[in-house]
């Protein structure tokens, strides 16, 4: 399957697409995990954030590479088998979890897929096989059978919906939850509980609710507000779509 370089660049735009799937779903819908969860010495919300933030850039980066490469096998008039092209991102889907299942979870134990499940093997197991080893298999044998013609028919319509879908993966996480009326803040280290509460004095928010130190707060601010709070020690504010969702790259 791995013999033409459109496969090869499918390949990893799967890889890039399985990347947000996890980080989507289980970082920031569910919560089961954020990446390093499980490493000593990284308890600090801030400090989990931010390296969410790193691994969906990282994703973004791998997407980037695999659509720059599928169209420039296009313009160099490359012929993209629709099998091959749909077999290869697939099976990148696949190898991302089997990767993540081996190295992450078994081998570095950074994080596991439902960290406080009482049977956190059996969740890991399930996601291995259904999320990673059939899609994979899927994938690959689809990759392996080829195919006579491109898919969709036209190859620049389908590089065009591969990067709507590959910016839309990333894009999802930009969105705020629905019907949420209050702002989730995470500021900087460097801002103690007195810092913080004179920047929510100055915007005129209300705290809600915040945790011992007033490094994380939620507060009851206006939407049209929310961007000052990062010219106020913010390193994260929900619902402004900060890159990934996850950390703003100006504060970092």
């Amino acid at each position: 399957m791995l013999k033409t370089a459109q496969a090869r660049y499918a390949l990893l735009l799967g890889i890039a697409l399985g990347g947000f799937f996890d980080g989507i779903v289980l970082h920031q819908i569910l919560q089961w995990h954020h990446l390093l969860s499980l490493v000593p010495g990284v308890e600090d919300l801030r400090a989990q954030v931010l390296w969410d933030g790193y691994f969906h850039a990282f994703m973004y980066v791998l997407a980037i590479l695999g659509l720059w490469g599928l169209w420039r096998a296009h313009v160099k008039g490359a012929a993209i088998r629709g099998r091959v092209l749909l077999g290869g991102l697939i099976a990148g889907f696949g190898t991302w979890h089997l990767l993540d299942s081996v190295l992450s979870h078994w081998l570095l134990g950074i994080h596991r897929i439902r960290i406080d499940s009482e049977m956190p093997l059996l969740w890991d197991l399930a996601w291995f096989f259904v999320f990673g080893l059939l899609p994979f298999a899927l994938g690959w044998a689809m990759g392996r059978s080829g195919g006579t013609g491109p898919f969709p028919r036209h190859a620049t319509a389908a590089l065009v919906l591969l990067t709507l879908v590959g910016a839309g993966a990333g894009g999802w996480a930009l969105r705020p939850p629905p019907d949420q009326p209050f702002t989730t803040v995470v500021f900087r280290a460097a801002y103690d509980a007195a810092d913080v509460e004179a920047a929510l004095d100055r915007l005129g928010a209300r705290l809600v609710w915040a945790d011992p130190m007033m490094s994380v707060v939620v507060v009851d601010l206006p939407p049209d507000r929310r961007w000052r709070l990062f010219w106020n020690g913010a390193l994260l504010v929900s619902g402004t779509g900060t890159p990934a969702g996850c950390f703003n790259w100006s504060t970092v």
